[in-house]
């Protein structure tokens, strides 16, 4: 029976990057037998122009019962002045809450023909591959009450409210623990536990998650600290596990030491692997419709979800070859163009990747 994946193209390059991806997976299924079936929706932006919702219920529905979710990006400029609520990524949040996609999976890992695009000197980033494993559905995003309330003096106060329950801390933590366990067995919990309570919780949840693998080396780390030591000395780290919204901050960070946002994947996952997989850039409006968005981080994702929620290992892993092909090649999108390699656009970077395989 063929495996249903949903297409979000979503706002600015969403759709760009999207299109090339779509054509690895066309390529697969008609080449390589992956059996698969895709359809696509509006979200974010584009489905507010066209449903004054940025996640209609169709898309949802759509989403519910595919087995992969493939999302591009969403935002734009155009919709800041709308109701939060009515906001491009509050469909994100919507997804994942809907979808109860509670583990983020963010890799990142610098390939060898990209190391003097780093922003770090490339003896501090050579050989660099980590996993970041973020909670997604909980967390100071998600946490009531929220708002915006007028005080007994007329100034108006902001308030977000940080809270973790502990079988939201345990699920995400033996996510973390299972993925270690067939890396090198390093595991590191970032957190504050020294100023939040919700912190003190997560490292006495981890602690004792711990217990069930005795094989995985585990230690702690304070956010501020982490986000030091991902700069200063990167491969120090295998895999990290780490709240909402330590996670979103921490996995940009990490970005940036691969060389470029554009190349990064990311799979968002259920307790039984149901995945949405996307780029963890945004919508990147500046360029959006130019055809220069980098899609390899796109086309990244798409192995994620072969490898995931797909069972297909070995297609993942042709993926991963075909893209590492192109840029020995010395093809670059603008992102991770250097002296002495071909500049390409969006559209010949896809191509490119798709007769690699």
């Amino acid at each position: 029976m063929a495996k249903k994946i949903a297409v979000l193209p979503g706002d600015g390059i969403g759709p760009e990057v999207t299109g090339e991806a779509v054509k690895v997976l066309e390529r697969l299924r008609q080449d390589f037998g992956l059996n698969i079936e895709m359809e696509a929706a509006p979200v974010g932006g584009t489905a507010y122009d066209l449903h004054r919702h940025p996640l209609p219920e169709a898309t949802l529905s759509l989403a519910r019962q595919a087995d992969a979710v493939l999302l591009g990006a969403v935002g734009g400029l155009q919709y800041d002045t709308l109701p939060r609520e009515l906001r491009p990524e509050r469909a994100l949040l919507g997804l994942r809450a809907e979808l109860q996609l509670f583990a983020n999976l963010r890799p990142a890992i610098l390939y060898p023909q990209l190391a003097s695009a780093s922003s770090l000197k490339p003896e501090i980033v050579a050989g660099l591959d980590l996993l970041i494993v973020r909670e997604l559905t909980g967390d100071i995003y998600f946490g009531e009450p929220r708002g915006v309330r007028t005080l007994a003096n007329g100034e108006r106060e902001g308030y977000n409210t940080m809270k973790y329950a502990e079988h939201e801390v345990e699920r995400v933590a033996r996510v973390a623990f299972d993925a270690a366990r067939k890396r090198s067995k390093k595991l590191c919990s970032v957190e504050k536990a020294n100023v939040l309570e919700t912190s003190g919780l997560w490292r006495e949840v981890v602690v004792r998650v711990a217990k069930d693998y005795a094989d995985v080396e585990l230690s702690h780390m304070y956010v501020d600290n982490a986000a030091m030591q991902l700069v200063r000395a990167p491969k120090q780290f295998d895999v990290i596990v780490t709240g909402n919204i330590f996670g979103d901050i921490l996995s940009d960070e990490a970005a940036m030491l691969t060389g470029s946002i554009g190349m990064l994947p990311s799979a968002s996952l259920d307790t039984r692997n149901k995945g949405m997989y996307e780029p963890i850039h945004g919508s990147a409006p500046d360029i959006a419709g130019k055809g220069i968005a980098n899609p390899l981080a796109t086309i990244l994702s798409v192995a994620m979800m072969l490898r995931y929620t797909l069972n297909e290992a070995g297609l993942a892993e042709r993926v991963e070859q075909a893209v590492s092909k192109v840029l020995d090649q010395g093809l670059r999108t603008g992102d991770i163009y250097t002296e002495n390699t071909k500049k390409v656009g969006t559209k010949a970077m896809g191509d490119a990747v798709v007769q690699a395989l």
